[in-house]
């Protein structure tokens, strides 16, 4: 009996090293136990797959999953295994509800609309309750550069932009998966919307030093081992409550199952045909399309020393490289794991795949009811 007792619980031990609960929707910073090295997570249209190929493994001290500045964050924080490495909406609200507004999620150096706001407000934190928002505060203008344009605060209900040595934009935080996948730049994968970051590495040492208000960067092991993380998880959407497991979506199948199937196939072939020429797999390409405007962001007038004027509320690359040129433009987001993590677009300005299909009308793509329908179902199985 003992002898029996003994293999059980190593068998248990085992299975708990290398499996997860989809109920398990939360990560704190601090939390010691095993990260698997596959789990799955439930989501409105099925279940999401994290993939750990190097192994399981404890995630006490391991600076990806610890808190390394003030302000109790670690970079599992914003970058949720159940929302495919990043963060949903509804993720959000919960943990407002759950910890009362106190969670380190909601700091107030990116976590609220503005630091000077009073911070046990719902209202102060309301861009990142209402659109999974956080703002990103870019020095104006870049050091060692001479932009050739001029930008005015036009409107600014967040209130962060009252001294002009500062931009504050409010943006969707990325996916911290895949990331082998994605093209490379010339020092790696371009993570950051605005690419401000010419490395993972310098992307890693910038949202500690930032968003976790480190008082020093982190150490070559800190980093090493957090981009050796980043660069092998992998986050995909696992199964779809209608059409089964995405594995086996070749197969033949009678009934509904085979005609949601039928309907992703026609989506890939739609995808494929037209919107593949700005979506190519894996890619870092800048994109310029118009996102929804709100009227809670900041809304900036552009000037270009050519004479051209434009509004928006989001530079983009410009705040970096001051040219004209790069005004609106933005890294294009990943496309997996999207049924965890709406709202869409880096303003979330689309709260559904189909919001994010019907924007494209702007740009004069439009799609037949019949089309949207497999074009949607497609996207929710990457």
């Amino acid at each position: 009996m003992r002898c029996f007792l003994i293999l059980l619980l190593a068998a248990t031990a085992a299975f708990a090293q290398n499996s997860y609960s989809a109920s398990h929707a939360w990560w704190e910073p601090n939390q010691e136990e095993f990260f698997p090295w596959d789990s799955e997570y439930d989501n409105p249209t099925g279940l999401l797959r994290i993939a750990n190929p190097n192994g399981s493994f404890r995630t006490g001290g391991h600076p990806f999953f610890v808190p390394l500045g003030s302000n109790g964050r670690a970079c599992i924080t914003c970058h949720q295994p159940s929302n495919a490495m990043s963060l949903s909406r509804e993720t959000i609200r919960k943990r407002w509800l759950d910890t009362n507004g106190k969670d380190p999620l909601f700091a107030a150096i990116d976590g609220s609309n503005c630091p000077t706001l009073p911070q046990s407000q719902r209202a102060s934190h309301s861009l990142l309750l209402d659109r999974g928002l956080f703002r990103v505060s870019l020095p104006w203008p870049p050091k060692d550069v001479t932009p050739d344009f001029r930008i005015e605060v036009l409107t600014d209900p967040t209130t962060c932009n009252a001294d002009p040595r500062q931009i504050s934009v409010y943006r969707r935080p990325r996916m911290s998966a895949n990331l082998a996948t994605l093209t490379p730049g010339p020092n790696g994968p371009v993570l950051m919307a605005d690419g401000r970051a010419p490395s993972l590495r310098a992307q890693a040492i910038d949202a500690i030093l930032v968003h976790q208000q480190a008082a020093h960067p982190p150490t070559d092991a800190q980093l090493t081992r957090i981009l050796d993380f980043e660069l092998q998880v992998v986050a995909t959407q696992y199964a779809d409550n209608r059409g089964g497991l995405t594995a086996q979506f070749n197969q033949p199948e009678p009934g509904t199952t085979g005609a949601f199937r039928a309907s992703v196939h026609r989506g890939k072939d739609l995808f494929s045909n037209r919107c593949a020429s700005c979506h190519q797999p894996g890619t870092s390409r800048w994109s310029r399309l118009p996102q929804a405007e709100s009227p809670e962001l900041p809304l900036f007038k552009i000037t270009c020393n050519n004479g051209r004027v434009t509004t928006t509320q989001d530079p983009g690359r410009a705040l970096i490289t001051g040219k004209c040129n790069d005004v609106g433009a933005l890294v294009i987001p990943q496309f997996h794991g999207l049924a965890a993590r709406a709202p869409y677009f880096t303003n979330g300005s689309a709260a559904t795949v189909e919001d994010l299909i019907d924007s494209y009308q702007r740009l004069n793509i439009r799609f037949q009811p019949e089309e949207k329908r497999d074009l949607v179902n497609y996207l929710l199985t990457l």
